[in-house]
């Protein structure tokens, strides 16, 4: 029997009815929030920029000044969520989220967008890892990685989709009512939020125990397994909140997250402004809508590989194995993105950042299954929450610090030779901190090409 199934017919029928009905929702939230987080760099190149005086310095502070917000409130968000429901905290999130969202498209000046910008943070702060901690209540270990994954297609698509249907509603939506169509698009992309926070709050589930659209036989399954895992890991790795919001490897594990979000979130608010670049560098001519469709095809290459590469990683048991899922993909995007500008044409150039890309996607669902693995309880929504939190503060540093070095330098390459270190920093200290454990706990050293899982 595959070691990724689980062990009977009923877990099965059981697993396949939940991913059914939770994850199409939490993709749809999940594609929703990064969208909103991330069309600013659509808007930038598209008129606003032009519209508010920004420089690349200011619009990448208005852009990483969101995780500034996010940061404050993240753990004590969290912490509401495992204490008051998925159900009800997401909901909250997701309307005041939408409510903010929608606002950007009435900013007179730089300084009001910088506000909404860190409102917009603290409005989201604990989605993302209330997810996250919302997924363990729901699949057992072993197959947690492919859900993950599966929910984290999102980053992609939203960036995919999201750049066509951003460019779009920028095109289309230019003159509408007056206004401009970087504003037409903000106020398009914030009320789904607002509309999805009412769905959510009437189809979420907080627990299995309370999953009526489950038969008896399957709730019971699902509440043993999962309780049975919860046990043996308060048995191996007890971890109090205290100690999960202090702990080096926690620590360690939010600068493995950092490594590899910095190159996620400088590819999202700047490839955009990358691919209008290649008008000058390579003599290319391309309207708003065909930039969309270029900055889509590293996220559409990303997304196949996001989930080919999750349900390959539920085959790692071992912390050891399970880093090394983290770390080959992450030293891949490292080590392609900083040769990306220095290519003869676009489509080489092109090639490299989707290999980043991929790395990127292919790095960010085995790595949730780190911290569950010795994180149970508050200490796990603490614990996950501090990761994400701090790791996020790429999120702030990467467009501002890629921003600020093209002012310096007139080019984007220096600022993409600070995401390839922090990418290759990361999949190193991932195989460090997956060693670390592996030996606290007994395990085998592992192979550095991993193995196919099977189904």
């Amino acid at each position: 029997m595959s070691t990724t199934t689980p062990d009977t017919e009923v877990g099965k029928r059981t697993l396949r009815r939940v991913a059914r009905r939770l994850l199409p929702l939490l993709v749809l939230l999940y594609f929703v929030n990064y969208l909103d987080r991330v069309n600013i760099g659509f808007a930038g190149p598209n008129g606003m920029n032009a519209e508010l005086g920004l420089t690349a310095t200011m619009f990448g502070l208005a852009s990483g000044i969101f995780f500034i917000g996010y940061l404050v409130l993240e753990v004590p968000s969290n912490l509401a969520l495992h204490r008051f429901g998925a159900r009800i905290w997401i909901t909250r999130i997701l309307v005041s989220w939408g409510i903010i969202a929608t606002a950007m498209a009435f900013v007179p000046n730089a300084t009001v967008l910088i506000v909404l910008r860190f409102l917009l943070g603290v409005a989201e702060a604990g989605f993302f890892p209330g997810i996250i901690l919302y997924l363990t209540y729901w699949f057992p270990a072993e197959q947690r990685a492919r859900a993950v994954a599966l929910f984290m297609t999102a980053v992609p698509v939203s960036v995919a989709v999201g750049s066509v249907v951003s460019s779009l509603l920028i095109r289309a939506g230019d003159g509408l009512f007056g206004a401009s169509g970087w504003r037409v698009m903000f106020a398009a992309e914030g009320i789904p939020a607002i509309l999805l926070g009412v769905l959510t709050f009437f189809a979420l589930t907080d627990r299995p125990g309370q999953a009526r659209w489950l038969r008896d036989d399957e709730r019971a399954w699902l509440t043993e397994k999962l309780e049975a895992e919860a046990r043996a890991t308060e048995r191996t790795a007890h971890w109090p909140l205290r100690r999960a919001l202090t702990h080096p490897r926690i620590l360690a594990l939010a600068f493995v997250y950092f490594g590899i979000t910095y190159g996620l979130y400088a590819l999202s608010f700047f490839l955009p402004t990358i691919v209008a670049g290649f008008e000058q560098q390579f003599g290319t001519k391309l309207d708003v809508l065909q930039r969309g469709f270029v900055t889509a095809i590293p996220y559409v290459i990303a997304a196949v590989v996001m989930v080919v590469w999750g349900r390959r990683a539920d085959a790692a048991r071992s912390m050891r194995g399970r880093a090394w899922f983290v770390a080959a993909p992450a030293l891949l995007g490292g080590l392609a993105i900083p040769v990306a500008l220095y290519l003869a044409n676009p489509w080489l150039a092109m090639g490299a950042v989707t290999l980043c890309a991929v790395g990127v996607c292919g790095a960010l669902a085995p790595f949730w299954a780190l911290p569950s693995q010795f994180l149970t309880g508050a200490a796990a929504a603490g614990g996950i929450a501090l990761i994400n939190s701090l790791g996020n503060l790429s999120g702030f540093t990467a467009p501002y610090i890629t921003g600020a070095l093209a002012d310096l330098s007139g080019s984007q390459r220096a600022g993409l030779w600070v995401v390839g270190v922090c990418m290759v920093a990361a999949a190193a200290v991932a195989v460090a901190v997956g060693s670390r454990i592996g030996r606290e706990v007994g395990e085998a050293p592992v192979s550095t090409h991993p193995s196919p899982g099977t189904d």
